[in-house]
Protein backbone atom coordinates (compact mmCIF):
# COMPACT_ATOMS: atom_id res chain seq x y z
CA UNK A 1 0.00 0.00 0.00
CA UNK A 2 1.04 3.62 -0.79
CA UNK A 3 1.03 6.39 1.91
CA UNK A 4 -2.39 8.06 0.66
CA UNK A 5 -4.15 4.08 1.14
CA UNK A 6 -2.42 3.92 4.82
CA UNK A 7 -3.67 7.16 5.98
CA UNK A 8 -6.77 6.22 4.60
CA UNK A 9 -6.81 2.54 6.28
CA UNK A 10 -5.57 3.82 9.60
CA UNK A 11 -8.13 6.85 9.28
CA UNK A 12 -11.14 4.34 9.29
CA UNK A 13 -10.02 2.07 12.05
CA UNK A 14 -8.96 5.48 13.98
CA UNK A 15 -12.58 6.45 14.02
CA UNK A 16 -14.24 2.52 14.12
CA UNK A 17 -12.07 2.86 17.63
CA UNK A 18 -13.55 6.17 18.52
CA UNK A 19 -17.07 4.78 18.45
CA UNK A 20 -16.09 1.39 20.12
CA UNK A 21 -17.59 0.50 23.60
CA UNK A 22 -14.95 0.12 26.41
CA UNK A 23 -13.76 -2.67 28.60
CA UNK A 24 -12.38 -2.91 31.64
CA UNK A 25 -9.45 -2.72 30.93
CA UNK A 26 -10.22 0.86 29.28
CA UNK A 27 -11.75 1.96 32.14
CA UNK A 28 -8.90 1.20 34.57
CA UNK A 29 -6.20 2.68 32.00
CA UNK A 30 -8.56 5.92 32.11
CA UNK A 31 -8.72 5.91 36.14
CA UNK A 32 -4.66 5.84 35.72
CA UNK A 33 -4.55 8.37 33.84
CA UNK A 34 -6.56 10.68 35.71
CA UNK A 35 -4.90 9.77 38.37
CA UNK A 36 -1.96 12.23 37.52
CA UNK A 37 -3.60 15.08 38.92
CA UNK A 38 -3.27 14.01 42.54
CA UNK A 39 0.35 13.73 42.12
CA UNK A 40 0.20 17.74 40.26
CA UNK A 41 -2.54 18.81 42.87
CA UNK A 42 0.36 17.56 45.78
CA UNK A 43 3.41 19.43 43.74
CA UNK A 44 1.74 22.45 42.38
CA UNK A 45 -0.19 23.45 45.91
CA UNK A 46 0.87 22.23 48.70
CA UNK A 47 4.22 24.89 48.39
CA UNK A 48 0.44 27.02 48.61
CA UNK A 49 0.51 25.88 52.23
CA UNK A 50 4.50 25.96 52.91
CA UNK A 51 5.35 29.15 51.54
CA UNK A 52 5.00 30.89 55.09
CA UNK A 53 7.70 28.51 55.99
CA UNK A 54 10.14 28.88 53.15
CA UNK A 55 9.94 32.81 53.79
CA UNK A 56 11.04 32.38 57.51
CA UNK A 57 13.45 29.66 56.31
CA UNK A 58 15.31 31.15 53.10
CA UNK A 59 13.85 34.76 53.41
CA UNK A 60 12.78 35.17 49.52
CA UNK A 61 11.69 38.90 48.28
CA UNK A 62 7.84 39.34 47.42
CA UNK A 63 9.10 38.29 43.70
CA UNK A 64 11.62 35.23 44.57
CA UNK A 65 8.84 33.94 46.16
CA UNK A 66 5.95 34.34 43.09
CA UNK A 67 9.12 32.93 40.98
CA UNK A 68 9.60 29.79 43.42
CA UNK A 69 6.03 28.97 42.81
CA UNK A 70 5.60 29.61 39.73
CA UNK A 71 8.28 28.40 38.30
CA UNK A 72 6.84 24.54 38.21
CA UNK A 73 4.45 26.47 36.02
CA UNK A 74 6.78 27.32 33.49
CA UNK A 75 8.05 23.91 33.30
CA UNK A 76 5.00 22.20 32.92
CA UNK A 77 4.18 25.00 30.17
CA UNK A 78 7.38 23.57 27.72
CA UNK A 79 6.49 20.05 28.67
CA UNK A 80 3.09 20.15 27.79
CA UNK A 81 4.09 21.27 24.35
CA UNK A 82 7.13 19.28 24.23
CA UNK A 83 5.38 16.09 25.82
CA UNK A 84 2.87 15.56 23.50
CA UNK A 85 4.27 16.40 20.25
CA UNK A 86 6.84 13.28 21.30
CA UNK A 87 4.09 11.45 22.82
CA UNK A 88 2.16 11.54 19.25
CA UNK A 89 5.26 10.25 17.58
CA UNK A 90 7.17 7.77 19.88
CA UNK A 91 3.98 6.51 21.61
CA UNK A 92 2.13 7.03 24.91
CA UNK A 93 3.47 4.50 27.25
CA UNK A 94 7.13 5.73 26.55
CA UNK A 95 6.37 9.26 27.85
CA UNK A 96 4.16 8.86 30.79
CA UNK A 97 6.63 6.09 32.17
CA UNK A 98 9.63 7.90 31.32
CA UNK A 99 7.40 11.46 32.88
CA UNK A 100 6.76 9.57 36.04
CA UNK A 101 10.33 8.44 36.72
CA UNK A 102 11.60 11.99 36.21
CA UNK A 103 8.59 13.20 38.83
CA UNK A 104 9.80 10.72 41.44
CA UNK A 105 13.42 11.58 41.36
CA UNK A 106 12.93 16.26 40.91
CA UNK A 107 10.51 15.79 43.79
CA UNK A 108 12.58 14.23 46.19
CA UNK A 109 15.50 16.76 45.25
CA UNK A 110 13.74 19.45 46.42
CA UNK A 111 13.84 18.56 49.99
CA UNK A 112 17.41 19.11 49.46
CA UNK A 113 17.33 22.78 48.43
CA UNK A 114 19.74 25.07 50.56
CA UNK A 115 18.67 28.02 48.98
CA UNK A 116 15.89 30.00 46.72
CA UNK A 117 17.21 29.71 43.01
CA UNK A 118 18.22 25.98 43.64
CA UNK A 119 14.35 25.66 44.63
CA UNK A 120 13.78 27.63 41.64
CA UNK A 121 15.46 25.95 39.26
CA UNK A 122 14.19 22.60 40.55
CA UNK A 123 10.80 22.90 40.32
CA UNK A 124 11.27 24.42 36.71
CA UNK A 125 12.69 21.26 35.54
CA UNK A 126 9.92 19.27 37.83
CA UNK A 127 7.37 20.94 35.56
CA UNK A 128 8.20 19.02 32.68
CA UNK A 129 7.30 15.68 33.53
CA UNK A 130 4.21 17.60 34.90
CA UNK A 131 3.13 19.22 32.05
CA UNK A 132 4.18 16.00 29.85
CA UNK A 133 2.32 13.69 31.64
CA UNK A 134 -1.20 15.58 31.71
CA UNK A 135 -1.16 15.88 27.54
CA UNK A 136 -0.32 12.23 27.44
CA UNK A 137 -2.87 11.24 29.75
CA UNK A 138 -5.78 13.26 28.30
CA UNK A 139 -4.86 11.76 24.92
CA UNK A 140 -4.76 8.13 26.84
CA UNK A 141 -8.47 8.95 27.50
CA UNK A 142 -9.69 10.27 24.97
CA UNK A 143 -8.44 6.98 23.17
CA UNK A 144 -9.34 4.21 25.45
CA UNK A 145 -12.60 5.06 26.98
CA UNK A 146 -16.05 4.71 24.90
CA UNK A 147 -17.58 8.22 23.93
CA UNK A 148 -19.46 10.03 26.55
CA UNK A 149 -17.67 7.87 29.28
CA UNK A 150 -14.54 9.54 28.11
CA UNK A 151 -15.52 13.02 28.58
CA UNK A 152 -16.73 11.86 31.82
CA UNK A 153 -13.74 10.73 32.80
CA UNK A 154 -11.77 13.70 31.19
CA UNK A 155 -13.95 16.27 33.61
CA UNK A 156 -12.75 14.26 36.63
CA UNK A 157 -9.66 16.56 36.75
CA UNK A 158 -10.98 18.60 39.22
CA UNK A 159 -12.50 16.57 41.58
CA UNK A 160 -8.64 14.66 41.38
CA UNK A 161 -6.98 17.84 42.04
CA UNK A 162 -9.59 18.51 44.91
CA UNK A 163 -8.42 15.31 46.70
CA UNK A 164 -4.84 15.34 46.10
CA UNK A 165 -5.20 19.64 47.88
CA UNK A 166 -7.21 18.06 50.55
CA UNK A 167 -4.39 14.92 51.38
CA UNK A 168 -1.86 17.65 51.02
CA UNK A 169 -3.61 19.74 53.43
CA UNK A 170 -4.22 17.27 56.10
CA UNK A 171 -0.60 16.14 55.82
CA UNK A 172 1.05 19.25 55.60
CA UNK A 173 -0.96 20.38 58.81
CA UNK A 174 -0.61 16.77 61.20
CA UNK A 175 3.39 17.63 60.32
CA UNK A 176 2.77 21.28 61.69
CA UNK A 177 1.02 20.06 64.58
CA UNK A 178 3.92 17.55 65.66
CA UNK A 179 5.84 20.77 66.35
CA UNK A 180 8.58 20.00 63.79
CA UNK A 181 11.20 22.70 62.90
CA UNK A 182 9.78 24.58 60.34
CA UNK A 183 12.78 24.54 57.94
CA UNK A 184 12.42 20.46 57.84
CA UNK A 185 8.73 20.74 57.36
CA UNK A 186 8.69 22.23 54.07
CA UNK A 187 11.30 20.14 53.02
CA UNK A 188 9.85 17.00 53.90
CA UNK A 189 6.48 18.87 52.44
CA UNK A 190 7.26 19.11 48.69
CA UNK A 191 9.27 15.83 48.43
CA UNK A 192 6.52 13.90 50.18
CA UNK A 193 5.06 13.94 46.26
CA UNK A 194 7.84 11.47 45.36
CA UNK A 195 5.94 8.67 46.95
CA UNK A 196 2.25 8.68 45.60
CA UNK A 197 4.05 9.48 42.05
CA UNK A 198 6.19 5.59 42.80
CA UNK A 199 2.87 4.20 43.25
CA UNK A 200 1.03 5.59 40.35
CA UNK A 201 4.26 4.30 37.99
CA UNK A 202 4.56 0.82 39.39
CA UNK A 203 0.77 0.57 38.76
CA UNK A 204 1.39 1.46 34.90
CA UNK A 205 3.70 -0.61 34.39
CA UNK A 206 1.67 -3.15 32.40
CA UNK A 207 -0.53 -0.49 30.71
CA UNK A 208 0.11 -0.70 26.63
CA UNK A 209 0.09 2.09 24.20
CA UNK A 210 -3.52 3.06 22.94
CA UNK A 211 -5.05 1.43 19.88
CA UNK A 212 -5.24 4.58 17.95
CA UNK A 213 -1.52 5.60 19.15
CA UNK A 214 -0.36 2.44 17.09
CA UNK A 215 -2.40 2.62 14.41
CA UNK A 216 -1.42 6.40 13.36
CA UNK A 217 2.01 4.70 13.77
CA UNK A 218 1.89 1.97 11.16
CA UNK A 219 1.72 -0.70 13.92
CA UNK A 220 -1.14 -2.35 12.88
CA UNK A 221 -0.33 -6.13 14.42
CA UNK A 222 0.00 -4.33 18.06
CA UNK A 223 -2.96 -2.43 17.76
CA UNK A 224 -5.27 -5.06 16.87
CA UNK A 225 -4.09 -6.67 20.12
CA UNK A 226 -4.83 -3.70 22.16
CA UNK A 227 -8.03 -3.20 20.50
CA UNK A 228 -8.74 -6.93 21.91
CA UNK A 229 -8.24 -5.79 25.36
CA UNK A 230 -9.59 -2.18 25.43
CA UNK A 231 -12.58 -2.42 22.97
CA UNK A 232 -13.46 -6.63 22.70
CA UNK A 233 -12.75 -5.49 18.66
CA UNK A 234 -10.30 -7.25 16.33
CA UNK A 235 -9.62 -4.40 13.96
CA UNK A 236 -10.38 -6.60 10.75
CA UNK A 237 -10.22 -3.72 8.74
CA UNK A 238 -6.57 -3.84 9.36
CA UNK A 239 -3.96 -6.31 7.64
CA UNK A 240 -1.89 -8.31 10.51
CA UNK A 241 1.26 -7.03 9.35
CA UNK A 242 3.11 -3.16 10.64
CA UNK A 243 3.76 -0.55 7.97
CA UNK A 244 5.75 2.70 7.91
CA UNK A 245 3.41 5.72 8.42
CA UNK A 246 4.85 9.45 7.33
CA UNK A 247 4.27 10.99 10.45
CA UNK A 248 2.20 14.30 9.61
CA UNK A 249 3.83 17.78 10.20
CA UNK A 250 3.07 19.57 13.69
CA UNK A 251 2.78 22.87 11.57
CA UNK A 252 -0.48 21.17 9.96
CA UNK A 253 -1.69 20.57 13.31
CA UNK A 254 -3.78 24.51 13.55
CA UNK A 255 -4.82 24.16 10.02
CA UNK A 256 -6.55 20.80 9.94
CA UNK A 257 -8.14 22.23 13.55
CA UNK A 258 -9.28 25.53 11.60
CA UNK A 259 -10.74 23.99 8.61
CA UNK A 260 -13.76 22.68 10.71
CA UNK A 261 -16.20 25.68 12.08
CA UNK A 262 -17.13 23.45 15.01
CA UNK A 263 -13.73 22.27 15.91
CA UNK A 264 -12.36 25.76 15.56
CA UNK A 265 -14.59 27.30 17.72
CA UNK A 266 -14.46 24.92 20.49
CA UNK A 267 -10.49 25.04 20.44
CA UNK A 268 -10.26 28.63 20.72
CA UNK A 269 -12.77 28.16 23.82
CA UNK A 270 -10.98 25.62 25.30
CA UNK A 271 -8.01 28.07 25.00
CA UNK A 272 -9.89 30.96 26.42
CA UNK A 273 -11.22 28.48 29.12
CA UNK A 274 -7.80 27.22 30.10
CA UNK A 275 -5.99 30.41 30.39
CA UNK A 276 -8.78 32.08 32.47
CA UNK A 277 -9.32 29.44 34.61
CA UNK A 278 -5.84 28.48 35.28
CA UNK A 279 -5.74 32.28 36.02
CA UNK A 280 -8.29 32.84 38.14
CA UNK A 281 -7.40 30.20 40.52
CA UNK A 282 -3.18 30.73 40.80
CA UNK A 283 -4.24 34.52 41.64
CA UNK A 284 -6.86 33.87 44.34
CA UNK A 285 -7.26 30.32 44.95
CA UNK A 286 -3.39 29.37 45.11
CA UNK A 287 -2.60 32.43 47.30
CA UNK A 288 -5.77 31.71 50.17
CA UNK A 289 -4.32 30.48 52.86
CA UNK A 290 -1.92 33.37 52.92
CA UNK A 291 -4.86 35.41 52.26
CA UNK A 292 -6.39 34.39 55.62
CA UNK A 293 -3.25 34.53 57.45
CA UNK A 294 -2.18 38.34 56.04
CA UNK A 295 -5.60 39.91 56.56
CA UNK A 296 -6.12 38.44 59.72
CA UNK A 297 -8.79 35.79 59.20
CA UNK A 298 -7.28 33.04 60.80
CA UNK A 299 -3.93 31.54 62.16
CA UNK A 300 -1.83 29.10 60.81
CA UNK A 301 -3.43 26.04 61.85
CA UNK A 302 -6.98 27.60 61.61
CA UNK A 303 -6.10 28.43 58.32
CA UNK A 304 -5.16 25.14 57.18
CA UNK A 305 -8.57 23.89 58.57
CA UNK A 306 -10.43 25.91 56.79
CA UNK A 307 -8.82 25.79 53.24
CA UNK A 308 -9.14 22.12 54.18
CA UNK A 309 -13.22 22.71 54.60
CA UNK A 310 -13.29 24.84 51.81
CA UNK A 311 -11.49 22.38 49.57
CA UNK A 312 -13.87 19.53 49.98
CA UNK A 313 -16.43 21.76 49.16
CA UNK A 314 -14.54 22.19 46.03
CA UNK A 315 -14.23 18.71 45.57
CA UNK A 316 -17.74 17.68 45.48
CA UNK A 317 -18.12 20.66 43.27
CA UNK A 318 -15.75 18.53 40.88
CA UNK A 319 -17.35 15.08 41.37
CA UNK A 320 -20.71 16.75 40.35
CA UNK A 321 -19.54 18.70 37.24
CA UNK A 322 -18.89 15.42 35.33
CA UNK A 323 -22.18 14.02 36.52
CA UNK A 324 -23.72 17.26 35.04
CA UNK A 325 -22.38 17.22 31.64
CA UNK A 326 -24.37 14.86 30.19
CA UNK A 327 -27.45 16.72 31.25
CA UNK A 328 -26.39 20.28 30.51
CA UNK A 329 -23.49 19.93 27.92
CA UNK A 330 -20.18 21.11 28.03
CA UNK A 331 -21.42 24.84 27.70
CA UNK A 332 -24.21 24.54 30.73
CA UNK A 333 -21.23 23.53 33.17
CA UNK A 334 -18.77 26.38 31.43
CA UNK A 335 -21.55 28.86 32.06
CA UNK A 336 -22.86 27.87 35.91
CA UNK A 337 -19.40 27.74 36.76
CA UNK A 338 -17.48 30.79 35.57
CA UNK A 339 -21.04 33.03 36.85
CA UNK A 340 -20.48 31.39 40.65
CA UNK A 341 -16.44 32.06 40.45
CA UNK A 342 -17.45 35.37 39.43
CA UNK A 343 -20.21 36.67 41.85
CA UNK A 344 -17.99 34.93 44.41
CA UNK A 345 -15.02 37.30 43.81
CA UNK A 346 -16.98 40.40 43.71
CA UNK A 347 -18.37 39.32 47.01
CA UNK A 348 -14.64 38.16 48.73
CA UNK A 349 -13.33 41.74 47.19
CA UNK A 350 -16.41 43.46 49.36
CA UNK A 351 -16.18 41.43 52.62
CA UNK A 352 -12.08 42.25 52.42
CA UNK A 353 -12.66 45.97 51.83
CA UNK A 354 -15.88 46.40 54.24
CA UNK A 355 -13.33 44.08 57.24
CA UNK A 356 -16.34 40.90 57.24
CA UNK A 357 -13.84 38.60 57.67
CA UNK A 358 -16.17 35.54 58.99
CA UNK A 359 -17.87 36.20 55.37
CA UNK A 360 -14.54 35.55 53.44
CA UNK A 361 -14.32 31.82 53.39
CA UNK A 362 -17.74 31.46 52.18
CA UNK A 363 -16.92 33.64 49.38
CA UNK A 364 -13.69 31.28 48.79
CA UNK A 365 -16.07 28.00 49.28
CA UNK A 366 -18.12 29.40 46.74
CA UNK A 367 -15.19 30.59 44.59
CA UNK A 368 -13.56 26.83 44.58
CA UNK A 369 -16.96 25.42 43.88
CA UNK A 370 -17.98 27.53 40.76
CA UNK A 371 -13.94 26.98 39.79
CA UNK A 372 -14.13 23.26 39.69
CA UNK A 373 -16.86 23.33 37.64
CA UNK A 374 -15.62 26.28 35.02
CA UNK A 375 -11.97 24.29 35.10
CA UNK A 376 -13.47 20.81 34.20
CA UNK A 377 -14.07 20.30 30.82
CA UNK A 378 -11.50 23.24 29.10
CA UNK A 379 -8.76 20.15 28.46
CA UNK A 380 -11.40 17.42 27.60
CA UNK A 381 -12.44 19.92 25.19
CA UNK A 382 -9.47 20.57 23.64
CA UNK A 383 -8.39 16.96 23.76
CA UNK A 384 -11.32 15.24 22.43
CA UNK A 385 -12.07 17.78 18.91
CA UNK A 386 -8.77 17.54 17.73
CA UNK A 387 -7.64 15.15 15.00
CA UNK A 388 -6.74 11.80 16.37
CA UNK A 389 -3.27 12.09 15.14
CA UNK A 390 -2.45 15.60 16.69
CA UNK A 391 -4.16 14.50 19.91
CA UNK A 392 -1.32 14.79 22.46
CA UNK A 393 0.13 17.56 20.44
CA UNK A 394 -3.37 19.30 21.02
CA UNK A 395 -4.01 18.00 24.77
CA UNK A 396 -0.26 19.68 25.08
CA UNK A 397 -0.75 22.63 23.63
CA UNK A 398 -4.33 23.03 25.44
CA UNK A 399 -2.46 22.59 28.67
CA UNK A 400 -0.34 25.43 27.52
CA UNK A 401 -2.53 28.06 28.35
CA UNK A 402 -3.10 26.68 31.46
CA UNK A 403 0.31 26.94 32.42
CA UNK A 404 1.42 30.42 31.19
CA UNK A 405 -1.70 31.92 33.00
CA UNK A 406 -1.06 30.10 36.30
CA UNK A 407 2.74 31.21 36.39
CA UNK A 408 2.11 34.93 35.13
CA UNK A 409 -0.51 35.28 38.06
CA UNK A 410 1.32 33.06 40.37
CA UNK A 411 4.64 35.42 40.02
CA UNK A 412 2.34 38.72 39.84
CA UNK A 413 -0.24 38.48 41.88
CA UNK A 414 1.83 38.97 45.34
CA UNK A 415 3.38 41.69 43.65
CA UNK A 416 -0.43 43.24 42.96
CA UNK A 417 -1.87 42.96 46.31
CA UNK A 418 1.14 44.32 47.68
CA UNK A 419 0.94 47.42 45.56
CA UNK A 420 -3.17 47.78 45.36
CA UNK A 421 -4.04 46.04 48.16
CA UNK A 422 -5.97 42.41 48.57
CA UNK A 423 -9.70 43.66 47.67
CA UNK A 424 -9.04 45.29 44.93
CA UNK A 425 -6.14 42.70 43.16
CA UNK A 426 -9.14 40.45 44.09
CA UNK A 427 -11.95 42.39 41.91
CA UNK A 428 -9.88 42.56 39.33
CA UNK A 429 -9.42 38.73 39.10
CA UNK A 430 -12.81 38.44 38.81
CA UNK A 431 -12.79 40.12 35.25
CA UNK A 432 -10.56 36.58 34.05
CA UNK A 433 -13.82 34.71 35.64
CA UNK A 434 -16.64 37.00 33.52
CA UNK A 435 -14.18 36.73 30.37
CA UNK A 436 -14.78 32.82 30.71
CA UNK A 437 -18.61 33.30 31.27
CA UNK A 438 -18.51 35.16 27.78
CA UNK A 439 -16.47 32.66 26.06
CA UNK A 440 -18.91 30.05 27.07
CA UNK A 441 -22.28 31.82 26.01
CA UNK A 442 -20.88 33.34 22.75
CA UNK A 443 -18.03 31.32 21.45
CA UNK A 444 -18.66 27.64 22.59
CA UNK A 445 -21.03 25.66 20.23
CA UNK A 446 -22.14 21.88 22.03
CA UNK A 447 -20.00 19.86 21.54
CA UNK A 448 -20.93 16.87 23.92
CA UNK A 449 -20.70 13.28 22.16
CA UNK A 450 -18.65 15.38 19.19
CA UNK A 451 -17.55 11.91 17.75
CA UNK A 452 -20.77 11.53 16.35
CA UNK A 453 -21.34 14.62 15.19
CA UNK A 454 -18.00 13.91 13.31
CA UNK A 455 -19.07 10.91 12.26
CA UNK A 456 -22.39 12.77 10.38
CA UNK A 457 -20.96 15.80 9.61
CA UNK A 458 -17.84 14.71 8.33
CA UNK A 459 -15.82 17.37 6.11
CA UNK A 460 -13.59 16.12 3.01
CA UNK A 461 -10.44 14.15 4.68
CA UNK A 462 -7.93 16.60 3.50
CA UNK A 463 -10.07 19.42 5.50
CA UNK A 464 -10.60 17.88 8.58
CA UNK A 465 -7.32 15.45 8.81
CA UNK A 466 -4.31 17.77 7.25
CA UNK A 467 -2.75 17.84 4.99
CA UNK A 468 0.74 16.21 5.09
Amino acid sequence: MDQKELLSLSDRAAEHVLNQEGTGDGRRAGWLMISTILIEAWDLYSISFLLIFVSKDLHPSPAMLGLASGAVQAGALLGAFFGGWIADRFGRRKVFLATMVAFIVLAAAQGFATDMWQLVIIRFLLGFPLGSDISTGYAYIMESMPRGKREVMGNRWQMMFGVGEIVAIVVITILYMTGMDQALLWRLGLALGAVPALALLVMRLDVPDTALALIQRGKFAQAKKVSREMFNDDLDMLPNQDYAIDRPRTRDFLSSIWADRTRRRATIFAWISNAMQGAEFSAFGFYLPTILILTGVSGITATNFLTAGIYVIATIGGFTAPLATPKIGHKGVARVGYGLAFVSLILAAIFLQVDWKPLVPLAAAGLMFGHYWDASNGMTIASMVAPSRYRATASGFGYIFVKLASFVTIFFFPIMFTALGVPLATALVALLSLTGFLAATYILPEVYGYVDQEQTQRQPAPATEGDL
